[in-house]
């Protein structure tokens, strides 16, 4: 067995789903916030164009880098709604965004390199950086500054070893959208060092007060920048696993020999099917999820349960911290840590979220509204009889 693998943690955010799964197969009614994956059906036009593709046997391999339509359509898509001016050339389609973070950061960094990740950050972030062998380094971006880095406290962390900053924005977990400003402090800092930029925007159409700017296209002369997404969150085809990363040439070439090796081609199948979704207009979705967003947010808010109030994705991160004030036996009970209140939410009350330790900001909990207005209410019924007992 590889010793460094062994060290590498099991994703949290699966392991509480698989264990709410689990629950449930028994009959428990447990309403489950925890998984980032959006209700909605894929729409019937990608499904189609996937059943299209069957019937035309488009059944065999295509190039590792993806069929060159999509790829052409992706760099289109990219520079007519992000001002990112990259070419078909430079795309290459992945096994979902995390194949694309993980091939990125393999491709631009050696062993012990640094790469630096703002916290609370998303749950794979770290285990990737590890797993290439580089060392990851901790930027706390603080509640105070609506989960936003400070550019002085990004100048600390560098080091002749710092190779890469991971950015992502909007958030997952905070559903924090980065201001100009804070993209173009990065941007700065990036420069001056030399650094890659390795953007993940899986959640860039989810943006409900004012538009996503990604931070490649602040300055265009800039080259060292890896923008990442997919079409699991925007067109709710998480199974379908198909994302994309866009780099420099130099870069998209050395991550198709290494798919070309690990992987070969994302299945065919897929492929035409994302490539019929860029022709689909999915902001239905996002109207539901900005309603979703203020029945939680208003519900939370009349219960009095603090929260940060998300800008994009679709979590709201919630602050439980009033738990640990002045608590004792005879005020309530203490929790050890915000892992066991999670497994009490989930046991004793029937709901299932994701503890902020996961994402290296203890005491906070996700809360992911990508799910029916129903169970929504259910949950904030949940959390109501939870802070009206304790």
């Amino acid at each position: 067995m590889k010793e460094s693998l062994t060290k590498i943690p099991f994703s949290v955010t699966l392991k509480y789903t698989q264990l709410v799964q689990s629950l449930q197969n028994e009959g428990k009614d447990i309403v489950r916030l925890t998984a980032g994956e959006p209700d909605f059906n894929t729409p019937d036009q990608v499904k189609k164009a996937a059943v299209q593709a069957l019937n035309d046997n488009f059944t065999k391999y295509t190039s590792a880098a993806g069929i060159r339509e999509l790829r052409e359509a992706v760099a289109d898509m990219l520079g007519r709604q992000y001002n990112l001016d990259y070419k078909g050339t430079q795309i290459v389609v992945t096994n979902g965004g995390k194949q694309a973070l993980y091939e990125a950061l393999y491709a631009v960094t050696d062993e012990e390199d640094e790469v630096l990740v703002f916290t609370p950050d998303w749950v794979s972030y770290i285990p990737q950086i590890k797993m290439c062998k580089a060392v990851p380094v901790v930027v706390p971006a603080l509640a105070e500054n609506g989960f936003e880095p400070y550019e002085e406290d990004i100048r600390e962390k560098i080091t002749e070893k710092t190779r890469a900053v991971i950015v992502n924005s909007p958030n997952n977990p905070t559903g924090a959208v980065y201001s100009e400003d804070t993209l173009r402090g990065i941007l700065k800092v990036a420069m001056e060092n030399d650094l890659w930029i390795i953007s993940d925007e899986i959640y860039a159409n989810l943006v409900y007060d004012g538009a996503h700017r990604s931070i490649g296209s602040l300055d265009p002369t800039y080259k060292k920048v890896i923008t990442i997404n997919g079409f699991s969150k925007s067109h709710a085809m998480t199974g379908w696993r198909c994302g994309y990363c866009a780099a420099p040439i130099e870069v998209s070439k050395e991550i198709v020999k290494m798919q070309s090796h690990l992987s070969s081609n994302v299945n065919s199948i897929t492929q035409m099917a994302a490539l019929e979704a860029l022709a689909v207009n999915t902001d239905y979705m996002r109207e539901r999820f900005r309603e979703r967003r203020e029945i939680v947010t208003n519900g939370l808010q009349e219960i009095g349960i603090p929260f940060f109030f998300p800008k994009g994705a679709f979590y709201c991160f919630i602050d439980f911290s009033w738990l640990n004030e002045g608590r004792g036996a005879e005020t309530g009970k203490v929790y050890k840590d915000d892992d066991e209140l999670a497994m009490e939410l989930i046991k004793e009350y029937g709901l299932a979220l994701i503890p902020g330790s996961a994402f290296h900001a203890p005491w906070f909990m996700r809360l992911s509204y990508a799910s029916s207005e129903k169970e929504l209410e259910k949950a904030l019924a949940i959390l109501k009889r939870f802070k009206d007992e304790n």
